[in-house]
């Protein structure tokens, strides 16, 4: 029987979305199992178990974190030996990609990103030129890792009740010898929304809101979804880079974008192009961004949007 691993990285006290999403994936393909780095609580455990993983492997090393990605790529080719896995099921953020590529090279694996959709198969569905088009694609080595973008598939409802077998795969002792150390970290404050990448709403800006995201974070905050931005707009200093969506930023996939003073240039458009809906609010009626919104308002952002706002928490209540 076929058997896809998922791997897990710190998802602290509640799995997020995405990783629900590997599991139901895995589990279309055959028997699920999970590589997991960070602490395990019970409730994490138990999702797991409720969600197809009949293992869980962990690593005998705890200081993974205290490095860049090598010796969590390491540990992961550890895992696929110990498990016997055919399919690795990765996030398609910067580390989770890095992670497949340096895996890749550990088991000689094919290596696909930018997954939208996995047949049982085993082949992919991959979104390319800026999410323009689909594609397929099936690796045809005996391990296959692939990198999902989160909000790609719906996830399965749970399918038992208690925690999987935990496995403990020993590290190679030289996993960490020249990786590149962390040396500090300083936490990002919490804003209270949705990590962006995970959000079912985005409401992003551009040049247009001329450095005042206000009346764009309101309605996020109404419709309780995330914040992005352009490239232009964190260039500017008036956001941080964390929240840039495009080419050179985030990918996101969204239930509904909402697109504000941004002209839509394709390296946008490759962060954001295969949201559900879109909506495009820009002063210019020749704006690019309104080649592929589903819905186009052209007008003043800044009265557009505070009259959005005001509507959707009247019917709100």
């Amino acid at each position: 029987m076929a058997k896809a691993l998922v791997f897990i990285d710190n998802p602290g006290a509640a799995l997020k979305k995405s990783s629900l999403e590997l599991l139901t994936i895995a589990r279309s393909l055959g028997e699920a199992a999970v590589a997991f780095n960070g602490e395990l609580n019970d409730d994490v455990a138990a999702a797991l178990g409720a969600h197809g993983a009949t293992a869980v492997y962990r690593p005998s090393a705890t200081d993974l974190d205290n490095y860049l990605v090598s010796p969590k790529a390491a540990y992961l080719a550890a895992a696929v030996a110990a498990s016997g896995a055919d399919t690795v099921l990765v996030e398609n953020t910067a580390d989770g990609k890095e992670i497949a590529a340096r895996l890749g090279v550990k088991l000689n694996a094919g290596v696909i990103t930018d997954v939208v959709g996995v047949d049982a198969d085993g082949t992919s569905h991959k979104s390319v030129l800026a999410g323009s088009y689909t594609t397929t694609a099936k690796a045809r080595t005996a391990v296959a890792i692939l990198a999902v973008k989160p909000n790609s598939v719906d996830v399965d409802a749970p399918v038992g009740a208690g925690a999987p077998e935990t496995i403990t795969v020993e590290v190679p002792a030289d996993a960490a010898a020249n990786a590149a150390r962390i040396t500090g970290r300083t936490e990002k404050p919490a804003s209270g929304r949705p990590e962006l990448t995970e959000a079912r709403i985005v409401v992003a800006g551009g040049r247009g809101v001329d450095g005042d995201f206000g009346p764009l974070e309101e309605l996020a905050d109404a419709l309780g979804g995330a914040v992005g931005a352009s490239r232009a707009a964190t260039d500017a200093g008036w956001i941080g880079h964390d929240y840039q969506v495009g080419q050179t930023g985030k990918t996101v996939s969204p239930q509904l974008y909402i697109s504000a003073g941004i002209s839509g240039a394709i390296q946008q458009k490759a962060g954001m192009q295969t949201s559900k809906v879109i909506v495009a609010i820009n002063k210019d009626a020749e704006s690019p961004v309104f080649e592929i919104a589903d819905f186009g308002i052209v007008g003043d952002l800044f009265k557009v949007v505070p009259q959005a706002t005001e509507e959707i928490k009247k019917r709100k209540g």
